[in-house]
């Protein structure tokens, strides 16, 4: 592979995954290129594709020489141990996972440096913005030309790890791409998990509980593109079980923690694992008519069981908190999503 000249000290490390991606890759890291300065690292990472993205990647190399640096694993692994062996290689101060059917909006690097130049948080969050082949009227409406990741203050340097993780969890937007974050907080027990689908979700909480500070900028940063290969475009019952169980490292480890006993993360937890089993139970839903009955009860009982062992409050604690905070339309689905789960479970 590859050998560019090394930078020295890169302030940022952009690392970007590849597998099958031929489509898609030359505009991802087009869009970062034609932004990034001297001082931002990007590594690019073949997982033993089987279509043309070697090609491509090599082609981009040619395009920008010394400036990207290439990376391939002996046989397919998967994201997580992708953006691992990523991490292990990079040398910034800071990590930005970019997936590559993606790209960066103009503007993101600059926002970001001044940012770190400025205050040096320990994770910076951005926002994103959907990005379609064709992008309705209606689906601007409901939010997609700008999404926001986080609920808590903005722009303004935070030193409040209770409040990044509550943010966090209850933005419902834990992906990793749109959480810059210092690489000294990557330490050997904070991998993705191998193997894992949702790994973002078993993850990005665990590095929140790490950071000392945070900076939200609210500013779509990311285009997140929209097509036919997503994971919830392709679900099964093994990335339903996987959203169910998404959640559960960073209970365990947050139980290690003082921050375990605070009830407004028991309650933010609470909320993100009733959003998980609501979202895995319309997946289930989807798929019921390709399921042996007993096999749908037995995965719908594995998301109760997984509701259960992970959030902090049972389901009618939940329902009590909701009415404590007026958060009524948020009750009423928890209500039907339990109803619906019974009758799955037990019929």
């Amino acid at each position: 592979m590859s050998d560019p000249t090394a930078l020295a000290t890169p302030w940022l490390s952009i690392l970007i995954p590849i597998y099958n991606v031929e489509a898609y890759l030359a505009e991802c890291v087009e869009s970062v290129m034609l932004q990034a300065d001297a001082g931002v690292e990007v590594l690019l990472l073949d997982d033993c594709s089987t279509d043309g993205s070697a090609t491509v990647m090599h082609a981009l190399e040619q395009r920008w020489p010394g400036r990207l640096r290439l990376l391939r694993h002996a046989h397919n692994q998967g994201l997580s141990a992708a953006r691992n062996t990523m991490i292990e290689a990079a040398q910034g101060e800071y990590l930005w996972f970019l997936d590559s059917d993606d790209k960066l909006l103009p503007g993101a690097i600059f926002g970001l440096q001044a940012i770190v130049k400025e205050h040096h948080p320990d994770i910076v969050l951005c926002d994103y913005r959907v990005w379609r082949t064709h992008t309705t009227w209606r689906q601007r409406i409901k939010g997609e030309w700008h999404r926001r990741t986080f609920r808590g203050p903005a722009r303004q340097l935070r030193r409040h790890t209770t409040e990044l993780v509550c943010g966090i969890l209850l933005g419902g937007e834990a992906h990793a791409w749109s959480k810059i974050s210092k690489r000294t907080l990557w330490k050997a027990d904070l991998q993705f998990p191998a193997g894992m689908y949702f790994e973002d979700m078993a993850t990005i909480p665990q590095l929140a509980l790490a950071a000392a500070s945070y900076y939200y900028q609210p500013s779509p940063w990311i285009a997140y593109r929209q097509h036919v290969n997503s994971i919830l475009s392709t679900m099964n019952p093994q990335k339903i079980r996987d959203w169910s169980q998404s959640l559960q490292p960073f209970r365990n480890k947050l139980a290690t923690t003082s921050l375990g006993d605070v009830p407004d993360v028991q309650y933010a937890l609470a909320h993100a694992c009733a959003r998980n089993l609501r979202g895995a139970l319309q997946q289930l839903q989807q798929l019921r008519a390709h399921m042996a009955p007993q096999e749908r009860q037995e995965l719908a009982r594995t998301l109760l069981h997984d509701f259960q062992a992970t959030s902090p409050l049972d389901l009618s604690a939940l329902l009590r908190a909701y009415g404590r905070r007026f958060a009524f339309s948020r009750r009423r689905r928890l209500q039907r999503t339990t109803a619906l789960l019974q009758a799955l479970a037990h019929p």
